[in-house]
């Protein structure tokens, strides 16, 4: 397993994004890294799991900020475009306006297990010790098709791993994490992230890319991409550091999704569209006017994020469970 994941990593590491090839993708400058990162103290981790030839999968971690979030839970949105999904700890989210856990990402059939990984994990920060209800935040997109989803993988421990893994700085994308055996436009998938400053507000998109359409890159067709591959599913996780209302974070978090109409999104029937927001802004919320650009920026840094993924991902062999047959994937090449 090492060798693979080694292996793989400096492939990965390769790649070029979208800026590395001349891509620009709207008008507002993206943050130092680029990456959901800039926004203040955020940290990602990662456990991928490339292990023989079905076993395809691993889980991403989000921290909001490095202390204790249960006792310092920053306001959150959620928006959910299709609701073919199983997204955890959805309904309280949208009740309350907040998050009392990092935010856990991989596979569908993985997600009680990222439940009980985030319970332990609470449980055991400091101040916790009386805690006794925990609303675990686990989102997910279906590895199936390069991945042996039945297997059990990640384990509890795995996803602890990667929160324990998380930290600020750059992020890796591509196949990793909970992007490792994901799908997108009939070519591998995977995690990606972008970033963009608007104004004194940094904000910072990093998605589980694993859907389809017609793939278009900053508005224009991509030659010798497979036509309508369409379902499947994301998640996007976007902090800011603007002081918003829970109201006007599910507000950015619908817009985000003008980001995959953008780059081709079939929307269709069986995806999963789901955008969770988070702000670490400290002080009063600001106003209803004061949205509009942070809008338009969560639209390009979406876009960006999700042509990323593609980029960095490269090409994977692995293993269809409906079909119980090797499979094949390449990744983008522009």
């Amino acid at each position: 397993m090492r060798a693979s994941v080694a292996a793989a990593t400096r492939r990965w590491a390769e790649m070029p994004r979208a800026r590395d090839l001349g891509l620009s993708i709207g008008r507002f400058p993206p943050g130092p890294l680029n990456a959901i990162t800039d926004v203040g103290q955020v940290a990602v981790g990662h456990v991928t799991l490339i292990e023989g030839d079905r076993t395809r999968t691993g889980a991403t971690a989000i921290l909001p900020h490095p202390g204790n979030v249960f006792a310092d839970r920053p306001r959150a949105g959620l928006s959910v475009l299709n609701g073919f999904g199983k997204f955890a700890g959805a309904t309280q989210v949208q009740e309350l306006g907040e998050i009392e856990t990092p935010i856990l990402l991989t596979n569908t059939l993985a997600v009680g297990r990222g439940v009980e990984a985030l319970v332990r994990h609470t449980l055991a920060q400091p101040g916790n010790a009386h805690v006794t209800s925990i609303n675990a935040v686990v989102g997910e997109t279906n590895d199936g098709r390069l991945n042996d989803i039945r297997a059990a993988r990640p384990t509890v421990e795995e996803m602890r791993a990667a929160l324990a893994n998380a930290r600020p700085g750059p992020v890796t994308e591509g196949a990793v994490g909970a992007g490792t055996g994901t799908i997108s436009f009939g070519l591998k998938g995977g995690i990606g992230t972008a970033s963009r400053r608007v104004g004194e507000h940094m904000q910072g998109v990093l998605v589980q890319a694993n859907f389809g359409g017609t793939l278009r890159v900053d508005g224009r067709p991509v030659a010798g991409v497979p036509e309508a591959d369409a379902d499947g599913s994301i998640v996007l996780v976007i902090a800011t550091d603007a002081p918003l209302s829970s109201r006007n974070l599910t507000r950015l978090a619908s817009r985000s999704f003008a980001g995959l109409a953008r780059i081709g999104s079939a929307l269709s029937n069986g995806s999963g569209d789901y955008a969770l927001v988070f702000s670490v802004g400290p002080g009063a919320p600001l106003g209803n006017d004061a949205c509009s650009p942070l809008f338009e920026a969560v639209i390009e840094a979406a876009e960006e994020a999700i042509l990323n993924a593609l980029l960095m991902a490269g090409d994977m062999d692995g293993y269809d469970a409906r079909h119980d047959r090797p499979n094949r994937v390449a990744g983008l090449k522009l």
